[in-house]
């Protein structure tokens, strides 16, 4: 019983009460007075566009997907021959190895000691 008086009550109030324009209706914008600028206006060279015309990659991240006109994936997000992962995942080995002492033998092509450099004590790697 408490809260229907108390929903009559502020039904009621609501009516009667003035009501305020809703912060995204044109009204309440229009009565919001002009930001008064305390600092004066800088005019420099970074302050109008480049005036170069987009790159044709930038433009591409932006354009929307339309169904069977695009890839799968975006040719900016491939990076199929790019990175060899089992050299990355070698070398983060090598360096968890190696916060617990342990010194783990690898190579890659093009490194500048064989796999035999780390031989230790005669065993080989």
């Amino acid at each position: 019983m408490r809260d229907a008086i108390a929903r009559a009550l502020s039904w009621a109030f609501s009516i009667l009460a003035p009501r305020r324009p809703g912060r995204h209706t044109a009204e309440f914008l229009a009565r919001q007075a002009e930001p008064v600028r305390t600092e004066p206006v800088r005019i420099d060279p970074w302050s109008k566009p480049w005036p170069t015309p987009t790159p044709e990659h930038v433009r591409a991240r932006y354009t929307p997907l339309r169904g069977e006109d695009v890839a799968l994936t975006r040719p900016y997000c491939r990076a199929g021959g790019t990175a060899d992962l089992g050299l990355i995942c070698e070398r983060r080995r090598a360096a968890a190895l190696a916060t617990l002492g342990v010194d783990w033998p690898y190579t890659y092509e093009g490194a500048p000691f064989p796999a035999s450099a780390f031989a230790v004590a005669g065993v080989p790697a």
